[in-house]
């Protein structure tokens, strides 16, 4: 048997790698222990690479492994490698998983083992780090990634396998995109490396579980997380249905849309829609003035620069304050429409499953708050008006779309956690269609208060949700920046709850080493020179695990099998058309709820055979 050693903390590994029967034996023994001792297993995969659902794709080997040992098994072998592994996978009570979701995924799709088997028995280590400490590198965090996480809590020189794997691929003229599918089997890095992740995966568990108990880190949102990981990777096996035809013709539309409006760019002088030079300098020569700045100190002519110009709110919706300008909205135009075609046109016509589906990603904690995500393609990062894109996602044959969407929750969270008296009176009382704005603008301004006066406390509302200053808020309405100025110092009269949770908040933090903790006893790090942000992480948290309740209840009332996508505050489902009411009903009550007095309530949208439906599309 060819056995590797590597040096781990004050220790010297083993990576098996059987290449018999009789080897076979000595790795089923080592696992038959494992089992009868109650010890948690470590698990990995190596594939042909990520895409899991595409044709071709292949599970190379399967990884069994503790902080000693590790087991490299070649399932591609097939015969006694893949009993021998399908035998572990089938009775060992606990397996430790890091980033389990795509394991899950891959071992259901490839080795026949249902994740509905298989994560019940899982904890995952990426799961644990992101409860610790969500931040990415970039932001002064560890990462989620296993290198990083095992470089500080087991060995700070634990080898970046990925990284050295690359540089194995080219040295074998190979490429980062095919390396995995066309190395070797036999390769002893390729080898060694499968193994260690194992190894450290195994390692990495108890530190973590020893930090999650010493910050007092509650289990039940560590239990809870495992269900919204396994609850998301069902609904990414399951896919989405993409209308091909549709998909195909879009894709070469938006390439001709994005063409025509780089020719109207070009009539103002310029002849490259990325050249932020180009376009700052037709501005100005436009009478544009320009003042916001990159990082590197050049004028920039970002999307949050030019929409206001084109008199666009972030919807892409008439904001009604200017005149639009042309060559901002031709240049927001063509950007969008290529950047549309290859994120989502181009991908749903050609990168689709044998089954005709696209299987995004779905990130169950994405962001520090615990946002999830969805890429590959970003589907959260639509529009929220835009049919376009969304008709060439379809229901299933026979059912229609349903979309259901809390009702104006980052408001209602504002006033749970906040205690905003007034706020939480209206909530109470004003019923589901109860309009916060409107009521915040006749609390200040009196019953004849306008629906520009309902816009502007819109925007100072929203401020406190996600951040925004005078500056940015009175750009996406189209305020003057006096008009927004007073808007906010009348806001904050209204509701003073707010701006007294917001120094609480930030008093706790600087007591607890700059962290905050959310309503569920989820901890996110502030950054010290914002420190204003903790209104936003509180109430982008508590959001989050509203719709993560939400999917819990679903999946108690039977509606998991319905479920598509979690876009922001709204679940994405595909029912059968004669049952559509019924089950929209159903989703209401799974997505209507209490929190801290304020009631939370949610509205589903019953739409035709495609997503685009419920936004206009005629189809």
């Amino acid at each position: 048997m060819l056995t590797y050693r590597h040096p781990v903390a004050d220790d010297v590994v083993r990576v098996h790698v059987p290449a018999t029967t009789e080897e076979l034996d000595a790795f089923t023994r080592w696992a038959q222990e494992a089992i009868r001792s109650g010890r948690p297993i470590a698990l990995d995969t190596e594939t042909s690479g990520l895409a899991v659902f595409s044709p071709g794709y292949r599970l190379r080997t399967i990884q069994f492994g503790d902080a000693l040992d590790a087991w490299v098994i070649h399932w591609e072998r097939g015969g006694h490698f893949r009993r021998a592994a399908l035998q572990v996978l089938a009775r060992a009570p606990q397996f430790l998983i890091h980033n389990a979701g795509f394991d899950w995924l891959v071992l259901d799709q490839h080795a026949g083992i249902p994740l509905e088997e298989l994560a019940p028995r899982t904890r995952d280590t990426r799961v644990l780090a992101m409860l610790l400490d969500p931040r990415q590198p970039q932001e002064g965090g560890i990462g989620a990634a296993l290198k990083p996480l095992s470089a500080y809590y087991v060995d700070p020189t634990a080898p970046d396998t990925q990284g050295d794997l690359t540089s194995v691929f080219r040295s074998l003229g190979l490429t980062k995109a095919d390396g995995f599918a066309r190395i070797e089997l036999d390769h002893p890095t390729y080898n060694l490396y499968a193994g260690l992740d194992c190894v450290y995966t195994a390692r990495l568990y108890p530190r973590l579980l020893a930090e999650l108990d010493r910050l007092d880190v509650r289990k039940q949102l560590v239990d809870y997380e495992h269900q919204i990981a396994r609850m998301c990777a069902v609904m990414q096996r399951r896919g989405l249905l993409v209308d091909q035809e549709y998909a195909k013709s879009l894709a070469d539309r938006l390439a001709a849309e994005a063409d025509w409006h780089k020719t109207r760019a070009a009539r103002y002088g310029v002849g490259k829609i990325g050249s932020g030079a180009q376009i700052v300098e037709a501005l100005t020569a436009m009478g544009e003035r320009l003042t916001e700045r990159t990082k590197g100190g050049a004028l920039s002519t970002d999307k949050n620069v030019l929409l206001p110009l084109a008199d666009l709110d972030r919807d892409w919706q008439r904001i009604g304050a200017r005149d639009p300008n042309p060559l901002a909205d031709a240049v927001l135009r063509s950007k969008r429409a290529k950047k549309w075609g290859e994120d989502y046109a181009e991908r749903f016509a050609t990168g689709l499953s044998a089954a005709g589906r696209i299987h995004a990603s779905i990130n169950p904690l994405q962001a520090r708050t615990g946002r999830m995500s969805v890429s590959g393609p970003p589907l959260q990062q639509l529009p929220s008006g835009d049919h376009v894109i969304r008709r060439a996602i379809l229901a299933e044959p026979g059912h229609v779309m349903v979309s259901t969407d809390f009702q104006a929750v980052e408001m209602r969270v504002l006033a749970a956690l906040a205690d905003v008296r007034r706020m939480k009176e209206g909530f109470q009382s004003g019923g589901a269609k109860f309009d916060i704005h409107m009521f915040t603008a006749q609390l200040v301004k009196g019953a004849g208060a306008t629906d520009k006066d309902r816009k502007l406390f819109k925007g100072a509302g929203f401020s406190n949700v996600y951040g925004g200053g005078v500056t940015t808020t009175a750009r996406q309405t189209g305020a003057d920046e006096e008009s927004m100025r007073r808007a906010f110092a009348e806001y904050g009269r209204a509701f003073p709850e707010i701006k007294r949770a917001s120094a609480r908040w930030q008093r706790e933090a600087r007591a607890t080493g700059m962290v905050t903790v959310s309503a569920t006893g989820r901890r996110m790090p502030l950054d010290r020179d914002r420190t204003y942000a903790v209104v936003n992480y509180q109430c982008q948290s508590a959001a989050r695990d509203l719709l993560g309740q939400a999917m819990l209840n679903a999946e108690a009332a039977g509606l998991l099998e319905y479920c598509r996508l979690p876009i922001h505050d709204e679940l994405l489902a595909s029912v059968p058309a004669g049952e559509a009411q019924e089950i929209a009903r159903e989703f209401e009550k799974a997505m209507t709820m209490d929190l801290f007095g304020v009631p939370i309530v949610a509205t589903a949208d019953i739409g035709g055979r495609s997503w685009g439906s419920l936004y206009g599309a005629d189809f």
